[in-house]
């Protein structure tokens, strides 16, 4: 039976995508949910499997663009062509290795072979390596290298080409000019980088961004995670991160300063009463944003779980649209390259954005004493149209104040004490 493959709609609006890389070749014998092609959107990279055994054939080539719902390629699941195929790969995986035994001849006979060779030049045993057990024996039955080299075997163009090489690997002499490179490498942008850069020109035409700093003190936080790593990876099965915290301190400031968490619609300005915050998630074919939803309802264990997973989806290719669409405020940590100061770009229609950056020793002062501690620059990117300075400064410093003191995590910015008395 022929099974026909379409190309599948990565969403509504998207009529069109580009075929970006098979997986297998032309004619191979694939299995039922086995990936066999990427395919890219200004969206996503999305994946296709087989939906089922078979010898595939590829209609649309790699870099072509083709409508959603076209035939990508065919599948004939025939279970004679299947089995023939895959006993002919199995038969060459456990085909038995041949063993050809060569026999020795007596020293004497080969030189009669090759005594009218000339016998190579060699000047005292010193270009010639040894083992010490090839030593031993030749010790024993007095040979020398002149002798093994003139009687045992002619030099061949193998062993000609083999001193060559290694001649060629040595390091190259002062006076050798080595030739300059003036190649260029050209490839097409991927309809995601495509729309990705055009999305990045519009936010810096269209909005009136701003970007305000602050630096955080690590120290409780990281006290904090190395003294309840252990159990938290007991009871739950994964290690806990600074991200989960930051998004729950950036959900708890986001409730304090709602304009952030605002967007632009026309004339009118919307500001959602939940907090989906989107993760900035470095992939091979781009920035990815996952959202996690309604992240002002999720403790800290569950925030990071579903981080993990989104992140491990973005990178596998495996996202849909809908986990990246909708969010409301974004959080991106360039510090996992080692940045330590930057200005993130606002994700429309988001008004702002939270960079994270490089954690560092610093001297600062605390109680009028100089100490060592554990700092990260923190910046806020925002759009100046509907976020005042009042308001960002304030978002950042109140972020600042909960990755500072984690316990006020707990109290939604209160302290224990402002809890327990109801203030």
């Amino acid at each position: 039976m022929i099974i026909e493959i379409k190309i599948p709609s990565p969403g509504e609006s998207i009529t069109e995508v580009e075929v970006g890389k098979w997986l297998v070749e032309n004619g191979a014998i694939v299995t039922n949910g086995q990936e066999i092609a990427e395919i890219e959107s200004d969206k996503a990279t999305l994946s296709v499997t087989a939906p089922a055994s078979g010898k595939l054939t590829i209609l649309a080539k790699e870099g072509e663009r083709v409508a959603v719902g076209s035939v990508a390629c065919t599948l004939d699941t025939d279970d004679n062509i299947v089995v023939e195929e895959q006993k002919q790969v199995q038969s060459e995986i456990t085909k038995p290795s041949v063993e050809v035994e060569i026999p020795i001849q007596p020293v004497s006979q080969v030189s009669k072979v090759i005594e009218n060779i000339p016998a190579p030049s060699v000047e005292a045993d010193q270009q010639i390596k040894l083992t010490p057990a090839a030593k031993a024996v030749m010790d024993e039955e007095g040979l020398s290298i002149d002798e093994l080299l003139n009687g045992l075997r002619r030099i061949s163009r193998k062993d000609v080409e083999s001193v060559i090489a290694l001649r060629n690997i040595q390091p190259a002499k002062k006076d050798v000019v080595i030739e300059k490179s003036r190649e260029e490498d050209r490839v097409a942008m991927t309809p995601l980088r495509r729309k990705l850069s055009q999305r990045l020109v519009a936010v810096k035409n269209e909005t009136a961004m701003l970007t305000t700093f602050n630096e955080i003190d690590l120290s409780q936080l990281m006290e904090l995670r190395n003294n309840y790593q252990k159990q938290f990876v007991d009871k739950y099965g994964l290690k806990v991160g600074f991200m989960s915290f930051f998004t729950k301190a950036a959900s708890i400031a986001l409730s304090k300063h709602p304009s952030i968490n605002s967007m632009i619609d026309g004339d009118d300005i919307i500001t959602p009463r939940y907090h989906d915050i989107g993760i900035a998630v470095q992939t091979p074919k781009g920035l990815m944003v996952p959202v996690v939803r309604n992240a002002e309802t999720k403790s800290i264990e569950a925030i990071e779980r579903e981080i993990k997973e989104l992140a491990e989806k973005a990178r596998d290719k495996k996202l849909t649209i809908q986990e990246m669409t909708g969010g409301t405020f974004t959080i991106t940590n360039g510090g996992v390259f080692g940045s330590l100061m930057s200005t993130p770009i606002i994700n429309p229609p988001q008004s702002a954005i939270l960079g994270m950056h490089s954690i560092k020793d610093r001297p600062i002062a605390v109680n009028g004493k100089v100490e060592i501690r554990p700092m990260m620059y923190v910046a806020l990117s925002y759009d100046h149209r509907i976020i005042d300075g009042k308001d960002s400064v304030g978002f950042l410093v109140k972020v600042k104040e909960l990755i500072e003191n984690p316990t006020k995590l707990l109290f939604e910015g209160k302290t224990p004490e402002e809890e327990l008395l109801g203030l």
